[in-house]
C-alpha cells in the first residue's frame, strides 16, 4: 500500500510555516495520544504516523528532499521515514513542550518536592489625601508560613524525608509506550520526590502553618486607583521548605467629599451665587495639600465656566511634577424669595436689555426667525 502524504498526515499545505506546522502537529497528536486512548491500536498507529511525518518535515533537509523526491527519498538505505538515529533525542523537546501538562508535569519538574507557595492578593483602601502625601501601611494577612517545628520539612523533628523508591527521588518515572517512552508523574509520592514516614504533628506534613502577619507596605505619592503594589516572596510560603510566594497590594482610593480625580489632575464644583457671578467677586477653596486658594471670579461669570489653579492636582508617579486643580463655578438660582426679592428680581427684569443677557435675547430672537419662516 502506498504511504499517505505527510503533509496530508498532518492536515497543512505545502507553504506551511514552521510554526503552523508545529501548531498543526500538537493539535493532532493530543487526540490520538496512547494516555488518552489506552488500548486503542488504530490511535497508536496514527500517533506513529503523525510522528513520522512531522520528523521529516519539522528538518528543514528533510523536507526539501521530501519536496523533490516524496518517500522515495528514504527508501533504499535512506532515512526510514524520519525515524532514524537519535530520534529520541530530536523529539524530546516538542513531548516535553505538547504532552507535560498532560501528564501532570511542567518542564522544569518539581524539585526534591518543594513546591512554590500561592501568590497572595489584598486589598487595601486609601483616601485621596494618603495617595497624595504616600504613606507605610500596616495590613494584616492571614497566610501559610514555614512551620516552625520542622522547619519546612513535613518531617517530625528528629527525622527527615526519604528519597522516593518508586522514582529513586525524581517525582516521574517512565513508561515504554511502543516507540515511545513516556514519562508520568510518580504515583507513589505525587511527583514531590519524597516520602515523609513521621510527618511533623504541628503542619501534618505539609512544611507550613496559617498565620496572621503584620506587614508595612510603602505606598508612595501619586498612586491610583487600582495601582498593584508587589511584596516579593511574602506570599503563601511554600511546601516542604519551598520558596514563598508573592504578595500583591491592590490599592483603592476611596470617594473624595471635594474633589474628583483623572489622572495628575483634580476637579472640584463650587457653587456661587447669582449676584457674585454677575457682579464678580472672590471665594476660597481647599486643595488636597490641606491649604487654601483663592479664586476671583470676574463680571458676568456663567455656569460652568473653569478656573485653572496650577500646581495644585495630584503628583505624578516617579516624578517631582503635580498636575492641576480646576474649580467649575456653578452659579445656583435662588428659592423660597421673599415678597420683596421677588419685587426687586421683577424690576430688574424689566429694565433689563439685550445687552444684560445677550446669549438667552440671542438665542430667543433665533427661535422667533425660525417660526417667521416656517410661516411664510
Amino acid at each position: 500500500m502506498a504511504k499517505a502524504d505527510y503533509y496530508e498526515i498532518l492536515g497543512v499545505s505545502r507553504t506551511v510555516t514552521e510554526v503552523e506546522l508545529k501548531g498543526a502537529f500538537r493539535k493532532a497528536a493530543m487526540q490520538c495520544h496512547p494516555d488518552r486512548n489506552p488500548g486503542d491500536k488504530a490511535a497508536e498507529a496514527k500517533f506513529k504516523e503523525l510522528n513520522e511525518a512531522y520528523q521529516c518535515l519539522s528538518s528543514a533537509d528533510k523536507r526539501a528532499a521530501y519536496d523533490r523526491y516524496g518517500h522515495a527519498a528514504f527508501e533504499q538505505g535512506g532515512q526510514g521515514g524520519g525515524m532514524g538515529e537519535g530520534f529520541g533525542s530530536s523529539m524530546s523537546d516538542i513531548f516535553d513542550d505538547l504532552f507535560g501538562d498532560m501528564m501532570g508535569r511542567s518542564r522544569g519538574g518539581r524539585a526534591g518536592g518543594r513546591e512554590r507557595g500561592s501568590d497572595l492578593r489584598f486589598n487595601l483602601d486609601i483616601t485621596l489625601e494618603d495617595a497624595f502625601k504616600g504613606k507605610t501601611a500596616t495590613v494584616n494577612i492571614p497566610t501559610s508560613i514555614s512551620c516552625e517545628a520542622c522547619s519546612g520539612s513535613g518531617a517530625k523533628p528528629g527525622s527527615k524525608p526519604r528519597p522516593c523508591g518508586t522514582c529513586g527521588g525524581q517525582g516521574r518515572v517512565r513508561a515504554q509506550q511502543g516507540f515511545f517512552a513516556i514519562e508520568r508523574t510518580c504515583p507513589t509520592c505525587q511527583g514531590r520526590g519524597e516520602i515523609i514516614d513521621n510527618p511533623c504533628t504541628s503542619c501534618a506534613g505539609s512544611g507550613r502553618v496559617t498565620r496572621e502577619r503584620a506587614l508595612s507596605v510603602n505606598i508612595p505619592a501619586g498612586v491610583e486607583d487600582g495601582t498593584r503594589i508587589r511584596l516579593s516572596g511574602e506570599g503563601e510560603a511554600g511546601l516542604r521548605g519551598g520558596p514563598a510566594g508573592d504578595l500583591y497590594i491592590f490599592l483603592a482610593v476611596k470617594p473624595h467629599q471635594f474633589f474628583q480625580r483623572d489622572g495628575a489632575d483634580l476637579y472640584c464644583r463650587v457653587p456661587i451665587s447669582m449676584v457674585q457671578a454677575a457682579l464678580g467677586g472672590e471665594f476660597s477653596v481647599p486643595t488636597v495639600d490641606g491649604q487654601q486658594a483663592k479664586v476671583k471670579v470676574p463680571e458676568g461669570t456663567q455656569s460652568g465656566k473653569q478656573f485653572r489653579i496650577k500646581g495644585k492636582g495630584m503628583p505624578i508617579l516617579r516624578s517631582r511634577d503635580l498636575g492641576d486643580l480646576y474649580i467649575q463655578a456653578m452659579v445656583e438660582t435662588p428659592q423660597n424669595l421673599s415678597k420683596r426679592q421677588r419685587e426687586l428680581l421683577n424690576e430688574f427684569e424689566s429694565i433689563s436689555s439685550t445687552t444684560t443677557h445677550p446669549e438667552s435675547n440671542g438665542f430667543f430672537e433665533k427661535i422667533k426667525d425660525f417660526f417667521d419662516q416656517l410661516s411664510h
